[in-house]
């Protein structure tokens, strides 16, 4: 066997591979040898099929299989052998050359290669990066405060409606003369009145009372939320048809959500016995629970930051016209107009993915499964939790992640989610981060 390689350009090869009979036509028969004695063919007691026959019936698809097995074993020994890193998949070469696929051939197959480009990105003292410290502004404080006492809170029907009331109420559909439309809308619903978008509107809902009759309602205009109309009307969610008409509003019930008092109890519910016990204690530990949240906002922030800035930097040239034609082999939907249009995304993402590769080799940084099987875990946790506020045990959650980690896509995201962290957590101790404190109202205003 003879394997070459010719460079046709900087990040481009073709590497070449000569097969003779003497390196295939051993393992070749072998595999005739062991398909005979599995086969069961009529007219042969099992196991006492001639190889002959085997050959003659299977024989040129058992030698494409052999083949294209020793092919793909000597060209990714030679790769590795030779320390050659490339991007993708060698690509076999369209060529002219037709194989009898007789068992006494020589084979010449072609491969083209795009190889990794040297990687000079180097991160030091001197990248400065903005790290945002966020605040809990009084707003966004007073919020995560109310929905935490309303959560804790009860419902009540009081006789007038208020600011954040829900309004339970019969809506029937009128015509263009705002007279009832006979066959059409008449549904008994609830409409909170903090989805009306319409100021003016919500101020006239106060004060009614119950009994009370809204002679031609404008719900649609009212709320501007399609999303919304469809629930409180009761359409069909696959195809609503959205009226354009006004509605008869009678007031049936009102329900109002009262907000928890701040007493020892209610604190107790949230904390623990005793843990908090006044109303100071109780903001301090909210605002600790917001503003951790918050610095989880941040660090995802920091983390795009450094993303979008070390990808600038790695602004090293790629083997493009060859990933193009690898993207379109492997992917055999995709389009050319959709290749063009994502492509630019995705050579950033592969100049970065080899930047943290070189960062994580140089480094010797680790990624065991000890982080991949935490990480998972911690996955799966967030989202048990969202829909029962029973956590599993940890028993539970190990076995739920080892299982979740045995579906090789779920393996490879989490290990590449993984990796990120460990470049990222790494980065943050060389370049120099600024810190600055802001409210969280601004911050968002910079997502």
């Amino acid at each position: 066997m003879n394997i070459t390689q010719e460079k046709t350009g900087d990040l481009n090869a073709v590497v070449t591979v000569k097969i003779s009979p003497d390196d295939y036509q051993e393992k070749v028969n072998k595999a005739i040898k062991e398909q005979a004695k599995k086969a069961k063919i009529p007219g042969f007691r099992p196991g006492m099929v001639p190889p002959s026959h085997i050959k003659k019936m299977y024989g040129k698809s058992i030698l494409v299989d052999e083949i294209n097995t020793l092919l793909s074993d000597t060209v990714n020994n030679y790769l590795q052998q030779n320390n050659i890193e490339i991007l993708g998949q060698p690509l076999p070469k369209e060529d002219d050359s037709q194989f009898n696929w007789d068992f006494n051939d020589e084979f010449v197959f072609n491969y083209e290669l795009g190889l990794a480009p040297e990687i000079n990105v180097e991160f030091t003292s001197k990248d400065k990066l903005t790290q945002y410290v966020v605040k809990a502004d009084k707003e966004t404080l007073d919020a995560r405060i109310k929905n935490i006492r309303r959560s804790y809170g009860k419902m009540t029907n009081p006789e007038v409606v208020e600011a954040g009331d829900v309004i339970f109420g019969e809506f029937v559909q009128l015509d263009q003369h705002n007279e009832v439309l006979e066959g059409g809308i008449n549904v008994t619903s609830s409409l909170r009145l903090e989805i009306v978008s319409d100021e003016k509107v919500q101020k006239s809902l106060i004060g009614l009372k119950k009994g009370d009759v809204v002679e031609a309602f404008d719900l649609v205009n009212a709320v501007n939320d399609n999303t919304q109309i469809v629930k409180i009307l009761k359409l069909d969610e696959e195809n609503p048809i959205i009226p354009q008409t006004k509605f008869k509003l009678t007031v049936k019930n009102i329900n109002r959500l009262e907000e928890a008092d701040l007493n020892q109890e209610f604190f107790d519910k949230l904390f623990g016995e005793g843990a908090v016990t006044t109303e100071a204690e109780f903001v301090a530990k909210i605002t600790e629970e917001v503003e951790s949240m918050m610095a989880q906002d941040a660090d995802r922030k920091l983390a795009a930051d450094l993303y979008q800035y070390g990808a600038s930097k790695a602004d090293m040239q790629l083997p493009d016209d060859f990933l193009k034609r690898w993207l379109k082999m492997t992917n055999k939907e995709l389009t050319d107009e959709e290749l063009e249009k994502g492509y630019d995304d995705f050579a950033k993402n592969l100049r970065w993915t080899l930047v943290e590769n070189k960062i994580i080799k140089d480094n010797s940084i680790e990624i065991k499964y000890e982080d991949v099987l935490e990480a998972a875990k911690q996955r799966l946790d967030a989202q048990f939790r969202m829909y029962s506020p029973q956590a599993l045990t940890e028993e539970q959650l190990s076995q739920y992640a080892v299982q979740f980690l045995q579906t090789k896509e779920n393996a490879n995201r989490i290990f590449d989610e993984v990796k990120a962290q460990k470049v990222f957590d790494f980065l943050k101790t060389v370049i120099t981060l600024d810190k600055k404190e802001i409210d969280y109202v601004k911050f968002q205003e910079l997502a």
